[in-house]
């Protein structure tokens, strides 16, 4: 079906096509209809929500701009900068091409299989015209037979396909909402009273799309009322949004998700899915620990339209789309979503209290195992997300900190401490934010105040102490205090080593963590580690492995090792000595009623029906 077209009538309209699938190349004709003397365009460094500078003009080409049908010149100020001598009577169109080939919920992709983009990836910003309205026209032509396009942006003109012409209140409302075309599944629900509508683009046969639908609902069903109150849930008015929209794109191995105001992207595995019955299940389980795991990205992104999309640091009041956007609240903003996205799963009944708690000791053991923990602080790792975050190598498990997986237990210790005391609670504390800043920038200051004033309190000791400095968490006593019983098992044979490996074809070193057995033995990120033999019986035989594992075939509990490395082409020995059993926190349930006042809290469900 070709598209529905339209003459362009806002001040900057977009024309998206498909040029070539094969290239995987878009074409984009931006139109300015009064352009500034010295117009400036210039593509966006970053996207919000992922914090790292990825250069999306690097894959901007063929750049052309016309004025009443004659060439002009455009120079290129810097890496990601136009300027052009405009007749500010004439309007401004401006041609391109965008090479469209990472499956990441970041940037662009298209294939014969199907399309996907963001507006940070495809549309150059018409400097000093951000404010004003802009559309986006994307076209049909030369997309398969059936192609079908989804996005969260307000429809103006589309035909049944969803190809047509697209309103945004600005700039940032325009690269807010990305598009997935392609063949898709599609299915709606409401959740108190608003449409929510899934996108799924390369499901296998065995996709249960109803029971997606349904964990989906009430998800968003606990979220809503989180915001809200169970008693008050919004109405379409009231809400953030009058519509959201979920798009999923399902690949053999992956995972990942990127927030938007009223939409969001994932990505997740075929295995995650939820699955229909086939004659081939014997004795499969009702959830699966990758369906969990997604469940898990769909809360922490829908979670993400209050907390982050619109309760959003104050840096963040007005992105700056040409370099790094520092703020030292990511801590805040993804560690206290990391928090709610599992317990709101165990709210929503979507877990039961096992597995989340479960899933709560395997956040504390990663931190726990994450010696940079003792060297930054979650405040610094948010700031230095740009550089150091999204730039991993061999030593930032020793040199950082997540401010997810730290942030998250902040969240815990706050909402334990309050709940211990009896006073109030995390969730009180979020909605009181929310209020005090009217959906919109805050800063620390904020959160400070709204602790004391709902706890009579200042908790500023234990922010410096969480958040600003180094020192440990009283993670474990705050669970016990609250019905928790904390118990330890040994810890897995990598963790005893102070190892991170990949264990392909042998175990070849990634990570060796500090003060570690394996610092201490001598060990590097890149060795290969080959063969091992028990060093107190020099002459026995050295037997090879292939996995860590195999050392508990050819080796005693109290042997000391002599492991055979090579590095750098060459062999080396190295001695493992015998170290203390490292530990792994476990947790279950031991006071019902304490317990179950912090897991449950005070989330009811409403009832509506999914429909696919």
């Amino acid at each position: 079906m070709q598209a529905l077209q339209a003459t362009p009538a806002a001040p900057v309209h977009y024309q998206v096509e498909i040029s070539d699938l094969h290239a995987h190349l878009f074409k984009v004709t931006l139109t300015i209809a009064h352009p500034a003397a010295e117009q400036v365009l210039a593509l966006p460094v970053w996207i919000p929500g992922s914090y790292l500078v990825r250069e999306f003009s690097k894959h901007l080409q063929q750049l052309q701009c016309f004025q009443n049908q004659q060439e002009i010149s455009a120079r290129q100020t810097d890496k990601c900068s136009w300027t052009v001598a405009c007749n500010t009577s004439q309007a401004l169109q401006v041609s391109y091409q965008v090479y469209a080939f990472d499956t990441s919920v970041r940037t662009a992709w298209l294939s014969t299989e199907r399309g996907f983009f963001n507006g940070t990836s495809l549309c150059l910003r018409a400097v000093g015209h951000d404010h004003l309205p802009h559309q986006l026209s994307i076209s049909s032509n030369g997309a398969p037979a059936g192609w079908q396009l989804a996005t969260a942006l307000p429809a103006l003109i589309t035909a049944d396909s969803g190809f047509g012409l697209y309103d945004a209140d600005n700039y940032d409302m325009l690269v807010d909402c990305p598009v997935e075309m392609g063949h898709f599944w599609r299915g709606q629900f409401s959740a108190c009273g608003i449409p929510h509508t899934f996108v799924v683009a390369g499901a296998p046969p065995s996709f249960d799309g109803a029971k997606l639908l349904e964990d989906t609902r009430a998800i968003c069903e606990a979220e809503i009322q989180f915001w809200y109150g169970a008693q008050t849930a919004p109405t379409n008015a009231a809400a953030p949004f009058s519509h959201y929209l979920f798009l999923l794109n399902v690949v053999p191995e992956g995972y990942g998700g990127l927030e938007h105001r009223n939409s969001t992207a994932l990505i997740c595995g075929h295995k995650d899915l939820p699955r229909l019955d086939s004659p081939f299940d014997f004795a499969k389980p009702t959830t699966h620990e990758g369906y969990t795991t997604l469940l898990g990205l769909i809360s922490h992104e829908y979670f993400h339209t209050w907390n982050v999309k619109r309760l959003r640091p104050a840096e963040f009041a007005q992105y700056d789309y040409t370099q790094e956007n520092h703020t030292q609240l990511l801590w805040f903003f993804e560690g206290f979503t990391s928090y709610y996205d599992d317990l709101l799963l165990l709210r929503a009944k979507r877990i039961d209290s096992k597995t989340y708690l479960n899933l709560l000791a395997k956040t504390i053991n990663q931190v726990q195992q994450t010696p940079g923990r003792l060297v930054q602080t979650v405040a610094q790792a948010s700031f230095d997300a740009w550089v150091k975050y999204y730039r991993p190598d061999e030593n930032t498990a020793n040199a950082t900190i997540s401010y997810y997986t730290k942030g998250a237990l902040v969240a815990l210790c706050l909402d334990l401490h309050l709940r211990a005391s009896g006073i109030s609670n995390l969730d009180a504390v979020l909605r009181a934010l929310w209020q005090r800043c009217h959906g919109g920038p805050m800063t620390e200051q904020d959160l400070t105040t709204v602790l004391e004033q709902l706890t009579g309190r200042s908790y500023a000791s234990e922010i410096a102490s969480w958040v600003h400095s180094t020192q440990e968490l009283p993670v474990l006593q705050l669970l016990e205090q609250n019905g928790i019983e904390v118990l330890f098992d040994n810890a897995p044979l990598p963790q005893q080593l102070g190892l991170r490996v990949k264990e392909q074809n042998g175990v070849l070193v990634q990570q060796v963590l500090r003060n570690s057995t394996a610092e201490q033995a001598g060990f590097a990120a890149g060795d290969e580690w080959l063969a091992v033999q028990d060093a107190s019986k020099p002459g026995t035989t050295a037997w090879r492995i292939h996995t860590l594992e195999d050392l508990h075939l050819y080796c005693s509990k109290s042997t000391t090792l002599q492991a055979l490395i090579c590095r750098n082409r060459r062999l080396h020995t190295l001695t493992l000595q015998p170290t203390p059993c490292t530990k792994n926190v476990r947790l279950t349930v031991k006071d019902e009623a304490r317990a179950t006042r912090w897991l449950e809290g005070t989330i009811l469900l409403l009832s509506t029906s999914p429909s696919v």
